[in-house]
This record gives structure tokens, sequence and C-alpha cells, in this order.
């Protein structure tokens, strides 16, 4: 099934375009603007089409009980305490915003909810993400529909008949689908790479891939088996402190894999056989003819 093209900020999503690189900043910066700005250095150096933040209205998103669980970190004593730390708020994505225009890099965000949906959207976003997290929460999936929007669906933590259900409210126009597994990091064996196809057979919205593996080969594979777009969470370093560090990819590997990609995508050619121009002298060499 051909795929339609989504457009984002100038860039098209889909097969026969380049693959849409998203570095996931996510909560990675560990509260500090100061580590976002490297991040957002870093994805740049790499040659990433767009970074990514993720975006709370913590109350909303956690129960009272869990805000109030014990937990230990650099902000404070309880979970409360932790999450509002990672919250960035107007002034620092005032900065960043900037930062990502003086840089010339696209910047989204996942939004957890419907006032985190309109913090972000009078930065006059290029698309939302829908986390694996939010994908069944149906009035979120509308009121994101209903900013007119592209939208990257990831699909963690789901089977077909939840994707159908999510992508049926979300309708296939201007939608990009991201196969997924929610594990941090993610087991070999639960990749299910071949989902890629499964999805793009199922689907005319291109799909791509959102990794929380360890290591960079699967997510070559992803592209070489289709993934029109990949995203992978980004670090300084993996031993920093956070939850989401260890699944996550550094500077050098963030290069590498973009790298790796492009050069897949000359290499990959339109499956005409031919004789090229540079075998010819070969054949008049060594060619055989009885």
């Amino acid at each position: 099934m051909p795929s339609r093209k989504v457009d984002i900020a100038g860039k098209s999503i889909g097969d026969g375009s380049p693959c849409y690189v998203v570095a996931e900043i996510g909560i990675n910066h560990n509260g500090s603007i100061e580590i976002a700005k490297k991040l957002i250095d870093a994805a740049v150096d790499a040659g990433c089409d767009a970074v990514k933040f993720q975006k709370r209205t913590v109350e909303v998103v956690y129960s009272p009980e869990e805000l109030a669980r014990p937990r230990e970190n650099p902000f404070g004593l309880s979970n409360g305490d932790l999450k509002r730390g990672l919250e960035f708020g107007l002034k620092q994505y005032r900065d960043l915003s900037d930062y990502c225009r003086s840089k010339g890099i696209t910047w989204f965000a996942s939004c957890w909810d419907e006032g985190s949906v309109d913090f972000i959207d009078q930065f006059d976003p290029p698309c939302y993400k829908i986390s694996s997290a939010s994908l069944t929460d149906d009035n979120l999936l509308r009121y994101h529909k209903k900013q007119g929007r592209p939208i990257i669906l990831s699909t963690g933590m789901s089977d077909m008949k939840i994707i159908e259900r999510a992508v049926s409210i979300l309708g296939e126009e201007n939608l990009v689908i991201m196969h997924c597994t929610s594990t941090y990091p993610s087991r070999l064996e639960e990749l299910n790479l071949n989902g890629i196809k499964t999805l793009k057979g199922r689907f005319s919205a291109p799909v791509g891939y959102s990794g929380h593996e360890v290591g960079l080969y699967t997510t070559y594979a992803a592209v070489v088996l289709g993934a029109c777009a990949v995203e992978r969470h980004i670090t300084l370093d993996r031993s920093m402190w956070g939850s989401d560090q260890a699944a996550s990819v550094e500077p050098q590997g963030l290069k590498r894999l973009v790298s790796d990609i492009r050069s897949w995508e000359q290499a990959k050619g339109d499956g005409e056989i031919r004789i090229y121009e540079s075998e010819i002298p070969i054949i008049k060499k060594l060619r055989r003819v009885g």
C-alpha cells in the first residue's frame, strides 16, 4: 500500500523521502536549560531533522497519591518534587524555542494533557507527538486533532485493535505512525521490527520507528525494513541520573546513526539492474565472452 506523504516544517515524510530523524530530548535535560541546549547542539551536529521535548501539567497527569509517593531525587523526597522539577515553564520554552531557531533545527513536543497542548500551541509547532501512554486517551487524541497540525503517533503498549481505534479518531491524513516497544531499555526479542511491515500493510499513513533499545543496529534495521522516520532518546552520558538515560544514545552514537542512515539511503538504489559507467573499464579488462 503506497503511503501518503506528511510535511513537517518543509520536510516530507513517507516512502521515497529521506528518513526523518528525531532526537528525543524528553526529560533527559534533568531540569537544566543548559543541558537541554547541549542536547540540541548534539542533535544539530549529528544532522537530525528535529528535537522533541515532553510537556505535562503535573497535577492533571498524575494523581495526588502518585505525586505524594516517596521518591528520593535531586529535587526533593517525593515523586511530585521530581515531576515538577523536570518541567520547563514558559520562560524556559521561549529560550529553547529561540535557541532551536538560531541553530536551524525544528522542535516539537509530546503533550500529555489538553492544557499542555494549549501551552505548546503558542509556539506554533510544526506538528505534535502523541506518546504511547496517551494512545488510549480518546479525548486527548480529539483535542490534538482539533489543532489541525500533523501528528506523530507512537504505538507502544498496544495491539492492532488499540492502534486502529486511535487511528480512526485521528484519521490517516497528516499522520505518521511509529512502531514502538515501551520498555526502557527494550529487549531485542520484544522489538518485533517486522511490525513496521505489518503497520505499513494496514494503514496508508507513513510508518516510522521509535526505539528504546540499547545500541544502534536495530534502528538501522528498522530503516531497511521501511521506517520513514526514526526517533531515539539522546543523552550527554548514559550514566547520568534519570530514568531514560540508559535507553538513550550519546552524541557520537547519534552522529553515527544519522550518518549510517544516510549511507543506506545512498546505497539502496532503485532496484533496476544496470551496468554502471564505472564498470565499463573493468568489463574491457576482465570480462570473458564465450
